[in-house]
């Protein structure tokens, strides 16, 4: 089978179009042939191996699994033991280690069906960034019906499912984002929209019950000032820093002072919950949400892909096809 990888961290101009055995399901596993490919900020943490503290869980001298990607949308080739939910020709979206390929094996519990009205490469796009964002508002900052919210990053993966996502439980979203992302964080649902190249989002004094920060610039002094005395703020994701900290030293710091002050501070490590999942389907195909794909790349272009998002063109999603 076709993958792209590579044997060593690095810029993602490493990664080759190379030849694979297809791997073979084992019990409770599925073997799927991957249609499209999610692509998002954590996949060029991996190819990079930055920063540094990835590497215990990415492979400290090289990476541990030389085909980078996780989430996907395809159809199901083969079941193992034990899997009674799924059977071949099922179309499937989830989350899989080693998506940049034809075919990949995951546990049946990390895949459920396609939504019916996405085409393959919307569905990939699903995955990672909408769960950061679904279990961002929901568990981390307990958003309730008639909230303020304020979405930092809303032009971006996570945020485009954080707008659609707050507005669906029943808050008054704000959104920041640049220029070029406003009338698109104003359709997902935005009442208001901040662009941060004109404007600063902290100077107007308005004050959110939820600060979602998705674009991890912000110091935590601006992120307090903008929310209110027992509000909650979540960051995810920190992209400023160097190689040893990658900006994780922001979401320390947030951690260490939450227990001394009234806000609730706090950051997230999304995981691939199979209810999660399912919640997601449905408020896809009765249109609660709708990815906000961008572009799509074919396989072997995943180098360009992974560079277009982070340079931050990408507005919302990117996607790799096959």
């Amino acid at each position: 089978m076709k993958a792209m990888a590579r044997r060593a961290y690095g810029d993602p101009s490493r990664l080759r179009l190379v030849e694979l055995d297809r791997p073979t399901p084992g019990p409770g596993d599925v073997l799927v042939r991957v249609h499209a490919a999610g692509v998002d900020q954590g996949v060029w943490h991996v190819v990079t191996g930055l920063p540094y503290p990835i590497r215990p869980v990415s492979g400290l001298r090289r990476p541990r699994n030389p085909v980078p990607g996780l989430d996907l949308a395809g159809v199901v080739e083969a079941v193992g033991a034990d899997v009674t939910a799924l059977r071949p020709g099922d179309e499937v979206f989830g989350t899989a280690a080693g998506s940049f390929a034809e075919y990949v094996v995951t546990p049946a519990a990390k895949l459920a069906r396609k939504p019916v009205r996405l085409s393959f490469a919307a569905a990939a796009s699903v995955p990672t960034s909408a769960f950061a964002a679904l279990q961002g508002l929901r568990d981390k900052a307990r958003l309730k019906d008639g909230d303020r919210v304020l979405v930092i990053g809303a032009g971006g993966g996570v945020g485009t499912f954080g707008v659609q996502l707050a507005r669906a439980f029943g808050a008054e979203v704000t959104g920041v984002c640049s220029t070029a992302k406003a009338d698109l964080v104003r359709s997902l649902g935005a009442t208001h929209v901040v662009d941060h190249t004109q404007e600063d989002f902290a100077a107007a004094g308005r004050r959110h019950d939820v600060v979602l920060d998705c674009g991890g610039h912000a110091s935590l002094t601006r992120l307090r000032r903008v929310l209110e005395p027992r509000g909650a703020l979540v960051l995810i994701g920190s992209e400023h820093g160097g190689r040893w900290l990658g900006g994780t030293d922001r979401q320390l710091r947030a951690m260490l002072l939450s227990p001394f002050v009234r806000q609730r501070l706090g950051t997230l490590i999304s995981t691939d919950r199979p209810d999660d999942l399912e919640l997601l389907r449905a408020m896809i195909d009765d249109g609660r949400v709708t990815p906000a794909l961008d572009r799509t790349f074919p396989l072997e272009q995943a180098a360009e892909a992974i560079r277009y998002l982070r340079d931050g063109h990408a507005r919302g999603k990117v996607a790799l096809t096959l």
